[in-house]
Protein backbone atom coordinates (compact mmCIF):
# COMPACT_ATOMS: atom_id res chain seq x y z
CA UNK A 1 0.00 0.00 0.00
CA UNK A 2 1.41 3.39 -1.00
CA UNK A 3 2.24 6.01 1.62
CA UNK A 4 -0.43 8.37 0.26
CA UNK A 5 -3.11 5.69 0.39
CA UNK A 6 -1.96 4.67 3.87
CA UNK A 7 -2.27 8.29 5.03
CA UNK A 8 -5.83 8.45 3.74
CA UNK A 9 -6.64 5.21 5.57
CA UNK A 10 -5.07 6.56 8.77
CA UNK A 11 -7.18 9.70 8.46
CA UNK A 12 -10.37 7.69 7.99
CA UNK A 13 -9.55 5.48 11.01
CA UNK A 14 -9.79 8.55 13.26
CA UNK A 15 -13.58 8.29 12.84
CA UNK A 16 -13.60 4.93 14.68
CA UNK A 17 -13.00 6.69 18.02
CA UNK A 18 -16.03 6.25 20.34
CA UNK A 19 -15.88 9.97 21.07
CA UNK A 20 -16.94 10.60 17.46
CA UNK A 21 -20.25 8.81 18.10
CA UNK A 22 -20.89 11.05 21.11
CA UNK A 23 -20.09 14.14 19.04
CA UNK A 24 -22.49 12.87 16.36
CA UNK A 25 -25.32 12.82 18.89
CA UNK A 26 -24.44 16.28 20.19
CA UNK A 27 -24.56 17.60 16.65
CA UNK A 28 -28.01 16.07 16.11
CA UNK A 29 -29.29 17.68 19.30
CA UNK A 30 -27.99 21.02 18.05
CA UNK A 31 -29.43 20.70 14.54
CA UNK A 32 -32.93 19.47 15.32
CA UNK A 33 -34.39 22.79 16.59
CA UNK A 34 -33.64 24.32 13.18
CA UNK A 35 -36.24 21.95 11.73
CA UNK A 36 -38.79 23.67 13.93
CA UNK A 37 -37.95 27.34 13.35
CA UNK A 38 -36.64 27.08 9.78
CA UNK A 39 -38.28 24.69 7.30
CA UNK A 40 -41.33 23.68 9.39
CA UNK A 41 -42.22 27.21 10.48
CA UNK A 42 -41.61 28.64 7.00
CA UNK A 43 -43.78 26.04 5.27
CA UNK A 44 -46.46 26.30 7.97
CA UNK A 45 -46.71 30.06 7.42
CA UNK A 46 -46.63 29.61 3.63
CA UNK A 47 -49.53 27.15 3.71
CA UNK A 48 -51.47 29.49 5.98
CA UNK A 49 -51.30 32.09 3.22
CA UNK A 50 -48.75 34.50 4.69
CA UNK A 51 -46.55 36.51 2.32
CA UNK A 52 -42.92 35.78 1.42
CA UNK A 53 -41.86 38.98 3.17
CA UNK A 54 -43.60 37.91 6.38
CA UNK A 55 -41.92 34.50 6.23
CA UNK A 56 -38.55 36.14 5.62
CA UNK A 57 -38.91 38.65 8.46
CA UNK A 58 -40.08 35.86 10.78
CA UNK A 59 -36.54 34.55 10.35
CA UNK A 60 -35.30 37.43 12.51
CA UNK A 61 -35.80 35.08 15.45
CA UNK A 62 -32.56 33.42 14.29
CA UNK A 63 -30.83 36.64 15.30
CA UNK A 64 -30.52 35.36 18.86
CA UNK A 65 -27.86 32.92 17.65
CA UNK A 66 -25.74 35.95 16.81
CA UNK A 67 -25.76 37.13 20.42
CA UNK A 68 -25.62 33.95 22.49
CA UNK A 69 -21.99 34.71 23.36
CA UNK A 70 -23.37 37.44 25.66
CA UNK A 71 -24.73 34.87 28.07
CA UNK A 72 -22.10 32.16 27.39
CA UNK A 73 -20.19 33.12 30.59
CA UNK A 74 -23.36 32.45 32.58
CA UNK A 75 -23.63 29.00 31.02
CA UNK A 76 -19.98 28.38 31.86
CA UNK A 77 -20.38 29.18 35.56
CA UNK A 78 -23.96 28.92 36.86
CA UNK A 79 -25.10 25.47 37.90
CA UNK A 80 -28.68 24.26 37.43
CA UNK A 81 -30.26 23.09 40.70
CA UNK A 82 -30.69 19.31 40.77
CA UNK A 83 -29.81 18.82 37.07
CA UNK A 84 -26.12 19.78 37.40
CA UNK A 85 -25.65 17.47 40.37
CA UNK A 86 -27.41 14.56 38.70
CA UNK A 87 -26.29 14.97 35.07
CA UNK A 88 -23.19 17.18 35.09
CA UNK A 89 -22.73 20.86 34.28
CA UNK A 90 -22.94 20.69 30.48
CA UNK A 91 -25.62 18.02 30.24
CA UNK A 92 -27.73 19.74 32.88
CA UNK A 93 -27.95 22.89 30.75
CA UNK A 94 -28.74 20.89 27.61
CA UNK A 95 -31.60 19.01 29.26
CA UNK A 96 -33.07 22.24 30.66
CA UNK A 97 -33.09 23.84 27.20
CA UNK A 98 -34.60 20.69 25.66
CA UNK A 99 -37.44 20.84 28.17
CA UNK A 100 -38.14 24.47 27.22
CA UNK A 101 -38.24 23.50 23.53
CA UNK A 102 -40.60 20.62 24.31
CA UNK A 103 -43.00 22.88 26.20
CA UNK A 104 -42.85 25.40 23.33
CA UNK A 105 -43.88 22.70 20.83
CA UNK A 106 -46.86 21.85 22.98
CA UNK A 107 -47.86 25.53 23.01
CA UNK A 108 -47.46 25.71 19.22
CA UNK A 109 -49.89 22.82 18.83
CA UNK A 110 -52.68 25.07 20.17
CA UNK A 111 -51.94 28.17 18.01
CA UNK A 112 -53.64 29.30 14.80
CA UNK A 113 -51.05 31.31 12.79
CA UNK A 114 -53.60 33.52 11.04
CA UNK A 115 -55.18 34.57 14.32
CA UNK A 116 -52.17 34.60 16.64
CA UNK A 117 -49.13 35.33 14.48
CA UNK A 118 -47.44 37.44 17.18
CA UNK A 119 -47.83 34.66 19.75
CA UNK A 120 -46.60 32.05 17.28
CA UNK A 121 -43.46 34.07 16.48
CA UNK A 122 -42.92 34.75 20.20
CA UNK A 123 -42.94 31.02 20.93
CA UNK A 124 -40.60 30.54 17.99
CA UNK A 125 -38.31 33.13 19.59
CA UNK A 126 -38.36 31.13 22.84
CA UNK A 127 -37.34 28.02 20.88
CA UNK A 128 -34.55 29.98 19.17
CA UNK A 129 -33.25 31.34 22.50
CA UNK A 130 -33.32 27.87 24.08
CA UNK A 131 -31.62 26.39 21.02
CA UNK A 132 -28.96 29.12 20.92
CA UNK A 133 -28.31 28.64 24.64
CA UNK A 134 -28.13 24.89 24.17
CA UNK A 135 -25.59 25.34 21.36
CA UNK A 136 -23.21 27.09 23.76
CA UNK A 137 -23.06 24.00 25.93
CA UNK A 138 -23.17 21.50 23.07
CA UNK A 139 -20.19 23.13 21.34
CA UNK A 140 -18.21 23.32 24.57
CA UNK A 141 -18.97 19.69 25.43
CA UNK A 142 -18.08 18.65 21.88
CA UNK A 143 -14.70 20.44 21.94
CA UNK A 144 -13.95 19.13 25.43
CA UNK A 145 -14.35 15.55 24.19
CA UNK A 146 -11.03 16.05 22.33
CA UNK A 147 -7.68 16.97 23.89
CA UNK A 148 -6.22 20.31 22.79
CA UNK A 149 -3.19 18.65 21.13
CA UNK A 150 -5.23 16.21 18.99
CA UNK A 151 -5.36 18.16 15.72
CA UNK A 152 -6.60 15.34 13.49
CA UNK A 153 -9.21 14.27 16.03
CA UNK A 154 -10.44 17.87 16.25
CA UNK A 155 -10.92 17.98 12.46
CA UNK A 156 -12.66 14.60 12.57
CA UNK A 157 -14.77 15.80 15.50
CA UNK A 158 -15.76 18.87 13.51
CA UNK A 159 -16.84 16.61 10.66
CA UNK A 160 -18.87 14.39 12.99
CA UNK A 161 -20.46 17.46 14.61
CA UNK A 162 -21.54 18.65 11.16
CA UNK A 163 -22.83 15.19 10.23
CA UNK A 164 -24.76 15.13 13.48
CA UNK A 165 -26.15 18.64 12.92
CA UNK A 166 -27.34 17.77 9.43
CA UNK A 167 -28.69 14.44 10.67
CA UNK A 168 -30.81 16.25 13.22
CA UNK A 169 -31.85 18.86 10.64
CA UNK A 170 -32.32 16.66 7.55
CA UNK A 171 -33.85 13.53 9.08
CA UNK A 172 -35.85 15.70 11.46
CA UNK A 173 -37.09 17.55 8.38
CA UNK A 174 -38.06 14.28 6.67
CA UNK A 175 -40.08 13.27 9.71
CA UNK A 176 -41.69 16.72 9.98
CA UNK A 177 -42.67 16.95 6.30
CA UNK A 178 -43.95 13.39 5.93
CA UNK A 179 -45.83 13.60 9.22
CA UNK A 180 -47.45 16.88 8.18
CA UNK A 181 -48.38 15.43 4.78
CA UNK A 182 -49.75 12.27 6.44
CA UNK A 183 -51.98 14.27 8.80
CA UNK A 184 -53.04 16.54 5.92
CA UNK A 185 -54.04 13.55 3.77
CA UNK A 186 -55.90 12.08 6.75
CA UNK A 187 -58.06 15.20 6.79
CA UNK A 188 -56.62 16.68 9.99
CA UNK A 189 -57.32 20.42 9.80
CA UNK A 190 -54.49 21.53 12.09
CA UNK A 191 -51.98 19.07 10.65
CA UNK A 192 -48.93 21.17 11.48
CA UNK A 193 -50.02 21.55 15.08
CA UNK A 194 -50.35 17.76 15.34
CA UNK A 195 -46.95 17.35 13.70
CA UNK A 196 -45.27 19.41 16.42
CA UNK A 197 -46.50 16.98 19.06
CA UNK A 198 -44.82 14.13 17.15
CA UNK A 199 -41.61 16.16 16.95
CA UNK A 200 -41.81 16.60 20.72
CA UNK A 201 -41.37 12.83 21.09
CA UNK A 202 -38.04 13.14 19.25
CA UNK A 203 -36.92 15.73 21.81
CA UNK A 204 -37.61 13.20 24.58
CA UNK A 205 -35.65 10.45 22.77
CA UNK A 206 -32.67 12.77 22.29
CA UNK A 207 -32.56 13.51 26.01
CA UNK A 208 -32.46 9.79 26.74
CA UNK A 209 -29.54 9.31 24.32
CA UNK A 210 -27.73 12.29 25.87
CA UNK A 211 -27.23 10.24 29.03
CA UNK A 212 -24.67 8.13 27.12
CA UNK A 213 -22.43 11.13 26.36
CA UNK A 214 -19.47 11.35 28.72
CA UNK A 215 -18.85 14.72 30.34
CA UNK A 216 -15.19 15.30 31.23
CA UNK A 217 -14.48 17.00 34.55
CA UNK A 218 -12.13 19.93 33.91
CA UNK A 219 -11.07 21.74 37.04
CA UNK A 220 -8.28 23.60 35.20
CA UNK A 221 -10.78 25.70 33.27
CA UNK A 222 -12.49 26.97 36.42
CA UNK A 223 -9.19 27.51 38.20
CA UNK A 224 -7.79 29.54 35.28
CA UNK A 225 -10.95 31.66 35.14
CA UNK A 226 -10.71 32.35 38.88
CA UNK A 227 -7.06 33.28 38.51
CA UNK A 228 -8.01 35.81 35.81
CA UNK A 229 -10.72 37.25 38.06
CA UNK A 230 -8.28 37.54 40.96
CA UNK A 231 -5.69 39.24 38.77
CA UNK A 232 -8.29 41.88 37.78
CA UNK A 233 -9.32 42.33 41.44
CA UNK A 234 -5.68 42.85 42.40
CA UNK A 235 -5.28 45.50 39.69
CA UNK A 236 -8.40 47.29 40.92
CA UNK A 237 -6.70 47.60 44.31
CA UNK A 238 -9.56 46.41 46.52
CA UNK A 239 -11.71 43.36 47.14
CA UNK A 240 -15.43 43.98 47.53
CA UNK A 241 -18.75 43.15 45.83
CA UNK A 242 -18.32 45.81 43.15
CA UNK A 243 -14.75 44.88 42.21
CA UNK A 244 -15.62 41.18 42.22
CA UNK A 245 -18.51 41.88 39.83
CA UNK A 246 -16.27 43.97 37.57
CA UNK A 247 -13.67 41.20 37.64
CA UNK A 248 -16.31 38.60 36.71
CA UNK A 249 -17.61 40.59 33.75
CA UNK A 250 -14.13 41.56 32.56
CA UNK A 251 -12.71 38.09 33.00
CA UNK A 252 -15.49 36.13 31.35
CA UNK A 253 -16.46 38.46 28.49
CA UNK A 254 -13.43 40.68 28.04
CA UNK A 255 -10.90 37.91 28.69
CA UNK A 256 -11.79 35.78 25.65
CA UNK A 257 -11.83 38.82 23.37
CA UNK A 258 -8.47 40.10 24.62
CA UNK A 259 -6.99 36.60 24.31
CA UNK A 260 -8.18 36.31 20.69
CA UNK A 261 -6.72 39.66 19.57
CA UNK A 262 -3.49 39.08 21.48
CA UNK A 263 -2.97 35.68 19.85
CA UNK A 264 -3.58 36.80 16.26
CA UNK A 265 -2.70 40.49 16.22
CA UNK A 266 -5.24 43.23 15.53
CA UNK A 267 -5.14 43.24 11.70
CA UNK A 268 -5.35 39.46 11.29
CA UNK A 269 -8.00 39.21 14.03
CA UNK A 270 -10.17 41.75 12.17
CA UNK A 271 -9.63 39.81 8.93
CA UNK A 272 -10.69 36.59 10.64
CA UNK A 273 -13.81 38.22 12.05
CA UNK A 274 -14.66 39.70 8.64
CA UNK A 275 -14.34 36.31 7.00
CA UNK A 276 -16.36 34.57 9.72
CA UNK A 277 -19.14 37.16 9.37
CA UNK A 278 -19.34 37.03 5.56
CA UNK A 279 -18.50 33.41 4.68
CA UNK A 280 -21.98 31.87 4.40
CA UNK A 281 -24.26 34.86 3.74
CA UNK A 282 -25.02 33.80 0.17
CA UNK A 283 -25.84 30.28 1.30
CA UNK A 284 -28.08 31.69 4.04
CA UNK A 285 -30.05 33.86 1.60
CA UNK A 286 -30.60 30.81 -0.58
CA UNK A 287 -31.43 28.54 2.34
CA UNK A 288 -33.94 30.91 3.93
CA UNK A 289 -36.08 31.05 0.79
CA UNK A 290 -35.31 27.62 -0.70
CA UNK A 291 -38.35 25.78 0.66
CA UNK A 292 -40.62 28.66 -0.45
CA UNK A 293 -39.01 28.46 -3.92
CA UNK A 294 -39.56 24.69 -4.07
CA UNK A 295 -43.21 25.13 -3.19
CA UNK A 296 -43.79 27.98 -5.66
CA UNK A 297 -42.16 26.12 -8.53
CA UNK A 298 -44.56 23.22 -7.98
CA UNK A 299 -42.91 20.55 -5.81
CA UNK A 300 -44.97 18.72 -3.17
CA UNK A 301 -44.00 18.28 0.50
CA UNK A 302 -43.19 14.64 -0.26
CA UNK A 303 -40.84 15.55 -3.12
CA UNK A 304 -39.16 18.21 -0.99
CA UNK A 305 -38.74 15.65 1.80
CA UNK A 306 -37.19 13.03 -0.51
CA UNK A 307 -34.80 15.27 -2.45
CA UNK A 308 -34.04 18.11 -0.06
CA UNK A 309 -34.11 16.19 3.21
CA UNK A 310 -33.69 12.41 2.74
CA UNK A 311 -31.34 12.31 -0.27
CA UNK A 312 -29.70 15.49 0.95
CA UNK A 313 -28.90 13.89 4.30
CA UNK A 314 -27.09 10.94 2.70
CA UNK A 315 -25.10 13.31 0.49
CA UNK A 316 -24.24 15.56 3.42
CA UNK A 317 -23.05 12.67 5.62
CA UNK A 318 -20.77 11.23 2.94
CA UNK A 319 -19.22 14.51 1.83
CA UNK A 320 -18.87 15.87 5.35
CA UNK A 321 -16.71 12.88 6.25
CA UNK A 322 -14.73 13.42 3.04
CA UNK A 323 -14.51 17.11 3.88
CA UNK A 324 -13.16 16.19 7.31
CA UNK A 325 -10.40 14.13 5.72
CA UNK A 326 -9.65 16.98 3.29
CA UNK A 327 -9.42 19.41 6.22
CA UNK A 328 -7.06 17.00 8.01
CA UNK A 329 -4.80 16.63 4.98
CA UNK A 330 -5.04 19.90 2.99
CA UNK A 331 -5.92 22.20 5.90
CA UNK A 332 -9.03 24.16 6.76
CA UNK A 333 -8.16 27.31 4.80
CA UNK A 334 -7.71 25.49 1.48
CA UNK A 335 -10.89 23.54 2.15
CA UNK A 336 -12.80 26.80 2.68
CA UNK A 337 -11.52 28.24 -0.61
CA UNK A 338 -12.72 25.09 -2.32
CA UNK A 339 -16.11 25.32 -0.59
CA UNK A 340 -16.48 28.99 -1.55
CA UNK A 341 -16.07 28.15 -5.23
CA UNK A 342 -18.63 25.37 -4.89
CA UNK A 343 -21.10 27.81 -3.29
CA UNK A 344 -20.99 30.10 -6.32
CA UNK A 345 -21.50 27.23 -8.78
CA UNK A 346 -24.34 25.72 -6.72
CA UNK A 347 -26.28 28.97 -6.52
CA UNK A 348 -26.06 29.24 -10.31
CA UNK A 349 -27.71 25.79 -10.56
CA UNK A 350 -30.70 27.13 -8.62
CA UNK A 351 -30.87 30.10 -11.02
CA UNK A 352 -30.95 27.62 -13.91
CA UNK A 353 -33.77 25.70 -12.20
CA UNK A 354 -35.73 28.94 -11.78
CA UNK A 355 -35.32 29.84 -15.45
CA UNK A 356 -36.10 26.39 -16.91
CA UNK A 357 -39.08 25.62 -14.68
CA UNK A 358 -40.00 22.49 -12.70
CA UNK A 359 -37.61 19.61 -13.35
CA UNK A 360 -37.13 16.78 -10.87
CA UNK A 361 -33.73 15.90 -12.36
CA UNK A 362 -32.36 19.45 -12.16
CA UNK A 363 -33.94 19.84 -8.71
CA UNK A 364 -32.13 16.71 -7.51
CA UNK A 365 -28.82 17.86 -9.03
CA UNK A 366 -29.11 21.34 -7.49
CA UNK A 367 -30.04 19.99 -4.06
CA UNK A 368 -27.22 17.41 -4.07
CA UNK A 369 -24.70 20.05 -5.18
CA UNK A 370 -25.95 22.40 -2.44
CA UNK A 371 -25.56 19.68 0.19
CA UNK A 372 -22.04 18.82 -1.00
CA UNK A 373 -21.14 22.50 -0.78
CA UNK A 374 -22.67 22.86 2.68
CA UNK A 375 -20.79 19.77 3.86
CA UNK A 376 -17.37 21.05 2.83
CA UNK A 377 -18.05 24.61 3.94
CA UNK A 378 -19.44 23.75 7.35
CA UNK A 379 -16.86 21.14 8.39
CA UNK A 380 -14.03 23.50 7.43
CA UNK A 381 -15.69 26.41 9.22
CA UNK A 382 -16.33 24.43 12.42
CA UNK A 383 -12.77 23.05 12.44
CA UNK A 384 -11.41 26.56 11.77
CA UNK A 385 -13.04 28.22 14.77
CA UNK A 386 -12.58 25.13 16.99
CA UNK A 387 -8.82 25.38 16.47
CA UNK A 388 -8.86 29.11 17.25
CA UNK A 389 -10.42 28.84 20.73
CA UNK A 390 -8.53 29.10 24.01
CA UNK A 391 -9.44 26.14 26.26
CA UNK A 392 -9.69 28.48 29.22
CA UNK A 393 -12.69 30.12 27.51
CA UNK A 394 -14.04 27.20 25.46
CA UNK A 395 -17.76 28.01 25.62
CA UNK A 396 -17.46 31.79 25.57
CA UNK A 397 -14.84 32.14 22.81
CA UNK A 398 -16.37 29.52 20.52
CA UNK A 399 -19.81 31.06 21.07
CA UNK A 400 -18.39 34.49 20.22
CA UNK A 401 -16.86 33.34 16.93
CA UNK A 402 -19.87 31.21 16.01
CA UNK A 403 -22.19 34.10 16.86
CA UNK A 404 -20.33 36.45 14.55
CA UNK A 405 -20.73 33.91 11.77
CA UNK A 406 -24.40 33.48 12.59
CA UNK A 407 -24.93 37.25 12.66
CA UNK A 408 -24.21 37.51 8.97
CA UNK A 409 -26.37 34.54 8.06
CA UNK A 410 -29.38 35.49 10.17
CA UNK A 411 -29.70 39.25 10.36
CA UNK A 412 -28.90 39.99 6.72
CA UNK A 413 -30.65 36.88 5.34
CA UNK A 414 -33.88 37.92 7.05
CA UNK A 415 -34.38 40.34 4.16
CA UNK A 416 -34.30 37.45 1.65
CA UNK A 417 -38.09 37.34 1.26
CA UNK A 418 -38.27 41.09 0.81
CA UNK A 419 -35.53 40.85 -1.84
CA UNK A 420 -37.53 38.26 -3.82
CA UNK A 421 -40.63 40.47 -3.55
CA UNK A 422 -38.60 43.51 -4.67
CA UNK A 423 -37.51 41.45 -7.69
CA UNK A 424 -41.19 40.67 -8.34
CA UNK A 425 -40.61 36.97 -7.80
CA UNK A 426 -37.63 36.76 -10.19
CA UNK A 427 -35.99 33.79 -8.53
CA UNK A 428 -33.26 33.50 -11.18
CA UNK A 429 -31.91 36.99 -10.48
CA UNK A 430 -32.21 36.34 -6.74
CA UNK A 431 -29.94 33.29 -7.00
CA UNK A 432 -27.44 35.24 -9.13
CA UNK A 433 -27.24 37.85 -6.38
CA UNK A 434 -26.58 35.13 -3.78
CA UNK A 435 -23.71 33.92 -5.98
CA UNK A 436 -22.07 37.36 -5.90
CA UNK A 437 -22.42 37.41 -2.09
CA UNK A 438 -19.77 34.66 -1.85
CA UNK A 439 -16.94 36.89 -3.16
CA UNK A 440 -16.30 39.32 -0.21
CA UNK A 441 -15.61 36.50 2.26
CA UNK A 442 -13.07 34.88 -0.07
CA UNK A 443 -11.27 38.22 -0.40
CA UNK A 444 -10.94 38.37 3.41
CA UNK A 445 -9.71 34.77 3.48
CA UNK A 446 -7.11 35.52 0.79
CA UNK A 447 -5.56 38.30 2.87
CA UNK A 448 -5.30 36.21 6.07
CA UNK A 449 -4.51 32.83 4.47
CA UNK A 450 -0.80 32.77 5.35
CA UNK A 451 -0.97 34.51 8.72
CA UNK A 452 -3.82 32.96 10.67
CA UNK A 453 -2.54 30.77 13.50
CA UNK A 454 -4.43 27.47 13.24
CA UNK A 455 -1.67 25.02 12.47
CA UNK A 456 -1.80 23.52 8.98
CA UNK A 457 -3.38 25.82 6.43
Amino acid sequence: MSETKQNWVDSLLVYKDIRMLRILLLGAISGFPWVLIASSLSLWLKEEGLSRSTIGWAGLIFGVYAFNYLWAPIIDRIQIPFLTKKLGHRRGWIVLMQLIILISLIVWSFINPSQNLALLISVGLVIAIASATQDITVDALRIEQIDANEGKSMAAGAAMAVVGWWTGYKLGGVIALFTAEFFENMGVTDYWQATFLVLGVIIILMNICLMFVHEPIDNNRQNNQKETDQMIVNKLGSNNILTNFIAYVSGTIGGPIISFFKKNGFAIAVGILGFVFLFKIGEAFLGRMSIVFYKEIGFSKGQIAIYSKGLGWITTVVFTLIGGVMAMRAGTVKTMFFAGGLMAVTNLLFALLAWTGKSELLFAIAVIADDITAAFATVAFVAFISLLVDRTYTATQYALLASIGTAGRTTLASSSGALVDWLNGDWGTFFIITTVMVIPSLICLWFIRNKVKIGAK
